[in-house]
């Protein structure tokens, strides 16, 4: 190929390798592998996307060498002149995309942004009346004894949210997380006919358990959530909502989420992660409209973070430049329109789904309808060439293991131009696959939960069937093979 009709973008990732390979050739080779096989593959996992060559790009530079704890016009490390107008950009970017009145983009990941987001209401509702009524200005102005005591009182606290096997998250204050050890947490679930969230359940047990926070958002419900009817739950008990929106914070920026179901105006803070819908690197950020929780949030670090990652804020400036345009929007209401074209052809050929549907990027299937467990169902899928991850259904009798689930997204599909048509064609492939794949039987004749048998006739033809998908659909068209 001439020179002149590489792709700049080619060259950038062509050139970059080449560097990276005199340092250490296997990494390089690695990189490459990742690339060859998300080129490969039908990626249908609902956490996962591809970012843009510019979010990439912007990673990868030497922002990544300077220490910027604090924040901007407040750091503790001299020469800071250009992180402060990248992380400055960054917030500006995400304040109109999202209609909030402050953001902080520090936090690392999802579970960053959540212990950011903790704590900050930590500090407003307890830390701050404690040094109120100890005439204290600070925590370090505190005696021994007083301090033993508002520390005792961080622990006292009480947190209602999402139970996992409804859809939930272990960040929000599940025992093995560490928002477990730090809230006495309560689980509301969904109701055994609907599949869909009770919000009456939900009153209930507010009012019963008096939680200080009421944590809304989901990695695995297939529908919107009433934001007003959530803060006015909230509101009765005197707690303060926080919505996490890692999974469909797309959806909210692109538009397809307003109203009842845009968690900003309803809200006392929110999280996200920037990657998933979002389409930007990996990491997260805290919104807020509450002015009383603007300066708590903005100590994430050194609260709970160290030195922020200035290359990552870089990328989430572009990102967030990219998602305020009308190509995003588009995007985000293709995304939607994609999962319920999937949705709908599993369903047709016998599939059956979790709560019927999908109002969101996220279609959820029972597999037992298949006569398999969610591990087998995810890895019969993955011989045929289509990535999914197996998740729990609600009232699981499989458990969070093997599970009886799997879950299914479209962003990433729909970022490489597939429409409904496709994702027919691809409920196609899913269904031919568990229709033709049976549990092994284990040595003492039962049926295995994990092992199963699968035709290599059906595993050639539905890989073949992949790859003119993605044929039809590049990853990265503008990208040759670095």
């Amino acid at each position: 190929m001439d020179e002149k009709t590489i792709s700049s973008e080619s060259k950038a990732f062509s050139y970059g390798l080449n560097v990276i390979e005199g340092s250490e050739p296997l990494v390089a080779e690695y990189i490459r592998g990742e690339l060859g096989n998300q080129r490969s593959q039908l990626k249908l996992i609902a956490s996962e996307n591809y970012a843009s060559p510019a979010v990439l790009l912007a990673m990868g530079n030497w922002f990544s060498d300077k220490y910027a704890e604090g924040t901007p016009g407040h750091r503790f490390y001299a020469g800071c002149e250009f992180v402060d107008k990248v992380e400055t950009l960054a917030c500006e970017h995400a304040k109109e995309l999202f209609g909030a009145h402050h953001v902080y983009v520090q936090p690392h990941s999802g579970i960053d942004a959540n212990l950011v987001a903790f704590w900050s209401l930590l500090a407003y509702r307890v830390e701050v009346p404690f040094l109120e009524s100890h005439a204290s200005k600070h925590v370090n102005d505190l005696t021994d004894e007083d301090w033993a005591t508002l520390r005792k009182a961080f622990g006292e606290q009480r947190m209602i949210g999402m139970s996992l096997d409804a859809g939930g998250h272990l960040t929000h204050g599940f025992r093995p997380n560490i928002s477990g050890k730090l809230f006495d947490q309560r689980s509301y679930g969904v109701d055994s006919e609907t599949e869909r969230l009770d919000y009456d359940a939900i009153r209930n047990l507010a009012e019963e358990f008096r939680p200080l926070v009421i944590v809304a958002g989901y990695s695995a419900h297939p529908r919107k959530v009433n934001f007003a009817k959530m803060r006015e739950i909230a509101d009765s008990v005197d707690a303060s909502l926080m919505v996490d929106m890692a999974h469909f914070a797309g959806l909210v920026a692109g538009k397809v989420f307003t109203g009842d179901f845009d968690p900003i105006p309803h809200a006392h803070i929110v999280t996200s992660t920037t990657h998933k819908s979002l389409r930007g690197p990996r990491g997260g950020i805290v919104l807020s409209n509450d002015s009383d929780l603007a300066e708590h949030i903005d100590k994430g670090c050194p609260m709970v973070l160290g030195g922020p990652l200035a290359n990552v804020m870089a990328a989430k400036a572009v990102a967030f430049a990219e998602a305020k345009t009308e190509s995003f929007r588009s995007y985000a209401q293709q995304v939607v329109e994609n999962a319920n074209a999937l949705a709908e052809g599993i369903e047709k050929r016998g599939g059956r789904l979790v709560t019927g549907g999908t109002d969101n990027h996220l279609v959820l299937v029972d597999v037992r309808s298949f006569g398999l467990t969610g591990r087998q169902a995810e890895s019969a899928l993955e011989d045929s060439g289509v990535i999914v991850n197996r998740n729990s259904v609600p009232f699981d009798p499989n458990g969070a293991w093997y599970t009886s689930g799997i879950r299914l997204g479209t962003p990433a599909l729909t970022s490489v131009g597939m429409d409904c048509d496709d994702m027919d064609d691809i409920a196609e492939i899913i269904c031919s696959t568990l229709e033709a794949t049976e549990p092994s039987t284990t040595t003492s004749g039962e049926l295995s939960k994990a092992k199963f048998n699968l035709s290599d006739v059906i595993r050639s033809d539905n890989r073949t069937r992949c790859a003119e998908l993605l044929d039809q659909n590049p990853l990265y068209p503008e990208v040759g093979m670095p």
